[in-house]
């Protein structure tokens, strides 16, 4: 799939255009369903606004956690955290299509005023 490779355990890849997103998730949770479901709706956010997503363990968090890392790599923006909620993939996927439409007016990311198209038609 093309804009939206995954990466995974922390490895480096090449940033897309519009920056990337990352997830990170707890290295001590036996059950895996609410990484399932956040990726799932982060898989289908990055390939409507062409981003590539890279997913990794933290032993330090106790929840599973989105962020935008800019196109220039030098920022991490925190765009979801999934701490005490038992939200659908929809749900999840609406919340961080919010932040990232959000982001898309700030001037310090101009870059992304090109995905808000894609933001405002795909549901």
């Amino acid at each position: 799939m093309k804009g939206a490779a995954v990466v995974t355990d922390g490895a480096k890849s090449m940033l897309s255009a519009n920056g990337t997103l990352l997830i990170y998730t707890p290295h001590f949770h036996a059950d895996h369903t609410r990484a399932r479901i956040v990726g799932s709706a982060v898989s289908k956010i990055a390939h409507t606004i062409k981003m590539d997503i890279e997913v990794a363990r933290r032993k330090k968090i106790l929840s599973v956690y989105v962020y935008y890392r800019t196109e220039t790599g030098d920022e991490k923006i925190p765009v979801y955290c999934d701490w005490g909620k038992d939200w659908s993939e929809e749900d999840v996927y609406h919340a961080i299509k919010s932040v990232m439409f959000t982001l898309s007016f700030h001037p310090k990311h101009s870059s992304l005023r090109v995905i808000r198209k894609d933001l405002c038609t795909f549901s």
